[in-house]
């Protein structure tokens, strides 16, 4: 929605800036995805709008707020992921409760799979980009926000030995920068769950090397003060790589891809029917209560 607080006179030059924002907006709008700043930052870079140069991502930042106060971008166009308020749950009526309880009504849809899978990100920009792939394939989904502590590993190495002790292959997908950090992150986490017990395999399937040589995201230069940065010099050179710069439906597509390659469509399709056998059950015993307290 768009709604106007200040009157702004914006120069031309700058009224075009909008637009151009606006329709890359809109693009991601039409695919049901929300853009961070950061990410449509990276969108305007990859055209060749802006230089990749952290003063051009505060000139949009600002340029992005202004537009919104003076009413000539949508409000829900950006979403900021990090300062989100803890709302209490409250419905209207019991009927309302009842449709929440239905829609989010889900029976295990991974016990009977031959593999069990978890889908990981390092950065929680990312997470309104894979939260509806998460909910399609019916996956944990963990944002580890960098290195992850050793109780989230725990509590993790518990979820995939549970998986591994009912005879299950545990895969963990991972997505992170292409920066000294980023890679050495997948070794991390592969070795901390090793040694709680788990025998998972940990896959980066983004971002990679074949993946920007493919996508040609804007490079940065690689962190030279980050401990891991001699080591990743010498592999891949001085420049690192930013997961975000990926365009969300290309991230989409590789999750999906990951995902697909490790679940049975027909078992999980067979889970889902009952699913909405359930739920119809449960529908006429609450209008078979109701009707009797009537």
């Amino acid at each position: 929605m768009k709604e106007s607080f200040v009157s702004t006179n914006f120069s031309p030059d700058k009224l075009e800036q909008i637009e151009r924002a606006n329709e890359i907006i809109a693009n991601y709008q039409a695919q049901g995805l929300k853009l961070t700043l950061r990410q449509l930052y990276y969108q305007h870079v990859v055209r060749n709008y802006i230089t990749n140069e952290e003063k051009s991502y505060k000139r949009l930042g600002k340029l992005l707020s202004d537009a919104r106060l003076a009413g000539l971008t949508d409000w829900d166009a950006i979403e900021d992921r990090v300062r989100v308020p803890v709302v209490p749950s409250q419905w209207d009526s019991l009927e309302d409760i009842l449709e929440s309880v239905y829609a989010s009504f889900r029976l295990p849809r991974w016990e009977n799979q031959s593999h069990y899978a978890e889908l990981w990100v390092e950065k929680d920009a990312l997470s309104g980009v894979l939260r509806p792939m998460a909910r399609e394939f019916h996956v944990t989904m963990m944002v580890n926000k960098g290195y992850s502590s050793q109780s989230a590993m725990y509590e993790a190495s518990k979820r995939f030995i549970e998986a591994e002790e009912r005879g299950q292959l545990t895969r963990l997908f991972y997505l992170g920068d292409h920066d000294p950090s980023g890679e050495d992150m997948v070794r991390d986490i592969q070795d901390r769950l090793e040694t709680f017990g788990s025998q998972v395999i940990v896959t980066k399937i983004a971002l990679t090397m074949p993946q920007i040589v493919q996508y040609n995201p804007p490079p940065n230069p690689a962190k030279m003060s980050d401990s891991r940065a001699d080591k990743y010099v010498a592999k891949h050179g001085a420049e690192s790589w930013e997961v975000d710069a990926l365009p969300p439906e290309a991230l989409q597509d590789l999750i999906r891809e990951a995902l697909e390659s490790v679940v049975d469509a027909a078992k999980m399709n067979a889970v889902m029917k009952r699913e909405e056998t359930e739920k119809e059950l449960l529908r006429k015993a609450v209008k078979n209560l109701r009707g009797t307290n009537a």
